[in-house]
């Protein structure tokens, strides 16, 4: 079956030294994180899970970007056949941001924008935000977050999707809004707000699918199979360890197809993208 990695990364030396993912390390069973990461690697990972495509992400925070959009773009022109871009972009440049938007999807071919709201210190209906929401409906790209508890050294209120981005979607009603790692232990409110309103999406990131909580299980083989997409946040993750215990959550054959990759192509237009 097709599997569609809905959040990955390939990360740049600045990423692998940055501080603030010790605690990532530590749980990985790291001691000294690796200087370099060849592309090879995350290839290697995708096949070892049989993941045919991934969204693979850039960073930006306040200090600048750790993993640029040309860093991106230079992967997903290497290997277009498995790597789909998604942008980021600085929140305190407004109109550069609007512009840079509009190359990630016009020049670059990416499909979304990611922004990290612990990583800005900033919740998601800060008025920040505002530009960059317009600018996705613009271009018809979804905006992707995290949602839930912060692994990294951060805090984790930025994540709470109630009231926050119940605020966001209610704003911004023609945004297509995804929240990356499931939202614990607020998956009440993630599943709330994904149930409430028609653009509201959650990928399964940072989770292997043992773990994810029964709740978001149980929306997954029922009303929510057309809501959750499949996501690894590798390197922090295997994709392979993600997948492992797939058999294991109950899902019929629509249901599964749906969240390995049919979701992913719907919320992203991947057959859109392809076709252009």
């Amino acid at each position: 079956m097709t599997i569609i990695d809905a959040w990955l990364q390939h990360p740049t030396p600045a990423f692998l030294a940055d501080p603030i993912f010790a605690s990532l390390w530590r749980w990985m069973g790291v001691k000294t994180p690796p200087r370099q990461l060849p592309v090879e690697f995350t290839l290697a990972a995708l096949d070892a899970a049989g993941i045919q495509k991934g969204l693979i992400c850039a960073w930006h925070g306040p200090h600048g970007a750790m993993i640029s959009n040309d860093d991106v773009a230079a992967l997903t022109q290497a290997h277009p056949e498995r790597f789909i871009g998604v942008g980021s972009v600085d929140l305190r440049h407004p109109m550069a941001a609007v512009a840079e938007i509009r190359r990630c999807v016009r020049e670059l071919g990416f499909v979304g924008i990611r922004v990290l709201p612990w990583l800005w210190e900033l919740p998601p209906d800060h008025r920040r935000y505002y530009p960059i929401y317009a600018a996705c409906v613009e271009q018809g790209v979804p905006f992707c977050l995290q949602v839930g508890h912060t692994g990294p050294l951060r805090g984790s209120e930025y994540g709470r999707p109630i009231p926050y981005l119940d605020n966001v979607a209610l704003d911004f009603p023609e945004l297509t809004i995804v929240g990356g790692h499931v939202g614990y232990p607020w998956t009440e409110e993630m599943i709330a707000l994904a149930t409430k309103y028609e653009r509201v999406y959650i990928d399964t990131s940072a989770y292997k699918l043992s773990r994810l909580p029964p709740q978001l299980v149980h929306y997954m083989r029922r009303h929510g199979r057309k809501k959750v997409l499949f996501g690894s946040n590798w390197p922090m993750i295997a994709p392979k360890d993600c997948l492992a215990a797939l058999d294991e959550l109950g899902l019929d054959d629509e249901a599964k197809a749906l969240f390995l990759h049919g979701n992913a192509e719907r919320v992203f237009g991947l057959d859109a993208a392809a076709g252009a």
